[in-house]
């Protein structure tokens, strides 16, 4: 089950598990970090107390789990799975995590100096400005990538500084065999409705105590898993850069951004 942010995955997720008496597989990059928990909407203790789930709070955000790590952990956890039960339930809305466990990765060049100098350069000049150059070196692969996401940005303008060819071109064409069948569920809705969602969770975040949240981690907020929405956008207020209402609308608008970027993802890939 995919779809963007603020759809309500979690609760249909917990509807159909329910249904079918089996457990859930989160793929969400985020929900996946045992620090992170108002800013991700992590799902509550009653939800997860209804039915099992894997991959929340699972692991630290001092060692970031890639898609590729993701990948191999789930489809162990599938296989164990799949000797108690007939249908798992996967949900989430990192498109890659998704990917990942699916239908595989791509298996594309890797330069350790090249990785060090954008991340470098994403340090030194700021994020943004790596997210431009991948707009003007890839708008294609750029509509629906997570640009707030510094690994993704520079794996990105890694394999193209090594290849001199797009990232969108040499992504994996064929999806890899795996040893169970896949149903999709793409939830969607109206965009205006959605948008209005995002804005009042944002509000209840905020009342949630997600301000307190991230205070608590301030002192972590360069590693990678930090550099997020609902969490990169504080940090600035914390150091006297603007308001906290001009940091809440940036949470609220780049909440839309990264659904609007699911919506476009989902709709290729499925």
């Amino acid at each position: 089950m995919v779809g963007p942010t603020a759809v309500g995955k979690t609760a249909r997720a917990i509807e159909i598990a329910q249904k079918f008496q089996t457990e859930i597989l989160s793929a969400d990059s985020r929900q996946v970090y045992q620090e992170m928990n108002i800013g991700v909407a992590r799902p509550s203790v009653e939800e997860l107390s209804a039915v099992p789930h894997h991959f929340i709070a699972s692991h630290s955000i001092h060692q970031p789990l890639t898609a590729g790590q993701f990948e191999r952990e789930a489809l162990e956890t599938l296989s164990n799975l799949f000797q108690v039960h007939d249908t798992v339930v996967v949900v989430g809305g990192s498109g890659l995590y998704i990917k990942a466990l699916l239908e595989g990765l791509d298996n594309l060049p890797k330069d350790d100096h090249v990785r060090a100098a954008l991340m470098e350069e994403g340090e030194s000049l700021g994020w943004d400005q790596l997210s431009k150059k991948l707009e003007e070196l890839d708008p294609e692969y750029a509509r629906t990538a997570d640009l707030k996401n510094p690994r993704r940005l520079v794996r990105a303008l890694e394999v193209m500084a090594i290849t001199g060819k797009k990232f969108s071109e040499l992504r994996l064409k064929a999806a890899l065999e795996r040893p169970f069948t896949t149903t999709y569920e793409n939830m969607e809705m109206d965009r205006s409705d959605l948008y209005d969602r995002i804005n009042r969770r944002v509000d209840d975040m905020m009342e949630l105590g997600l301000l307190e949240e991230v205070r608590t981690l301030i002192s972590f907020q360069r590693l990678e898993p930090l550099q997020t929405v609902g969490y990169a956008e504080f940090f600035p207020y914390f150091d006297g850069e603007y308001s906290l209402d001009f940091a809440v609308d940036k949470v609220k608008q780049h909440s839309r951004n990264y659904a609007k970027r699911q919506l476009t993802w989902f709709k290729h890939q499925i």
